[in-house]
């Protein structure tokens, strides 16, 4: 899926463009307005994130400005807390979805994935490991048929491991899925979080495992095979 990041933040857009590309995107990066646009006339891209505070151009005018060229690329937009005026004028522009800085980078890239599926007119899929499942676009899981009770932050490490189930996933890629780029937890606080999603998995026919030297595993038991 190729993606265009408009960002003018130097560390959030690292950031967003590392998980993007350890998630299979192949991201362009676009600092400021100027440098968006000249990608966007250039190249066909499947989605594009936009920031509003760009130091040339405010993102709603660069918004504008493609929907008024006949650009239908899904758009989804970076606001600031309690920026309504922006999503409303947003919407009225032609945006596609919104999502409030701070933001989980699963919660991102589940609302990115739902964008192209629309845009391409697919049906969604759904993901699977022994009874747990969550559909491609969903923070919502279930387990035996039963919904389980998630914090973002369990949903988030949730998300990483059911989409990779099978195979084991680095400690620091799930703690960079898990936690903002601006949090203060430490490097051993994606432990307590598998903590937690261990107990609530537990009675289920799925588990989480640490693969010494590898990272984290979501197997079911079914194919669970010694370590």
């Amino acid at each position: 899926m190729r993606l265009l990041l408009v960002e003018d933040e130097a560390e959030m857009a690292a950031w967003l463009l590392r998980a993007f590309k350890q998630s299979g995107y192949v991201p362009d990066h676009a600092p400021d307005a100027v440098t968006a646009e000249s990608l966007l006339a250039g190249n066909n891209y499947d989605v594009v994130v936009l920031d509003l505070r760009l130091p040339d151009k405010h993102g709603l005018a660069v918004l504008a400005d493609q929907r008024k060229a006949g650009n239908r690329t899904p758009v989804l937009i970076l606001t600031a807390q309690g920026a309504l005026q922006d999503r409303v004028k947003g919407l009225n522009l032609g945006a596609d979805d919104f999502l409030t800085k701070p933001f989980e980078i699963e919660e991102l890239e589940a609302r990115l994935t739902a964008l192209v599926r629309r845009s391409r007119g697919n049906v969604q899929t759904v993901l699977q490991c022994g009874s747990l499942s969550c559909a491609s676009d969903s923070r919502a899981f279930t387990l035996g048929g039963k919904l389980l009770q998630l914090t973002p932050r369990e949903s988030a490490a949730l998300s990483v491991l059911l989409a990779r189930s099978g195979t084991p996933v680095e400690k620091s890629l799930l703690s960079g899925k898990v936690f903002p780029v601006a949090s203060s937890a430490g490097p051993d606080a994606i432990e307590l979080v598998l903590h937690r999603l261990r107990r609530k998995l537990a009675g289920g026919d799925v588990r989480i495992v640490t693969v010494r030297g590898l990272g984290y595993m979501l197997e079911s038991m079914a194919d669970a095979t010694p370590l």
